[in-house]
């Protein structure tokens, strides 16, 4: 169990802040884990934040396939000042969370870090989990701006 127990604490973590994602994520790691499945948990570390990302993107767009966002809308996103700061917002955050990705590829140590600083913010905050690769965008920022690489 030694390798388990970061996953078990984390766990337990996710638990007491109520943080169903981490707490889902890590029970079905521990699970695959006592369980032998050694080539499913390979897999997962090399594909499910793609699968991840892909899912979020068909979660995002949805609303137009279902015409909940109309042409006009979204041609109104271009000219009203609401709408060109969330362009650049998006554009923003999906910089800072592409730095998040280079920052678990080289340091995945830091996830351990950024799933405290998340509880954290959950129950003292009372924030909301974003997710992941934001919180390690924002931490790889960070890390530039104290010289850190």
């Amino acid at each position: 169990m030694g390798t388990g127990l970061p996953l078990l604490i984390i766990l337990v973590a996710g638990l007491a802040s109520g943080n169903s994602l981490v707490t889902g994520a890590s029970a079905v790691l521990l699970f695959m884990e006592s369980a032998g499945f050694t080539s499913a948990i390979v897999f997962l570390e090399e594909k499910a934040l793609q699968l991840g990302l892909v899912f979020l993107t068909i979660a995002v767009l949805a609303p137009l396939t279902r015409g909940r966002i109309t042409t006009e809308q979204i041609c109104d996103t271009f000219l009203t000042l609401p709408g060109i700061l969330a362009i650049i917002g998006g554009a923003a955050a999906t910089y800072i969370s592409g730095q998040g990705i280079s920052l678990l590829t080289r340091q995945p140590h830091i996830v351990s870090g950024i799933i405290l600083g998340t509880i954290i913010g959950v129950i003292v905050l009372r924030g909301i989990p974003v997710g992941p690769l934001a919180a390690a965008g924002i931490t790889a920022l960070l890390l530039r701006i104290f010289g850190y690489r």
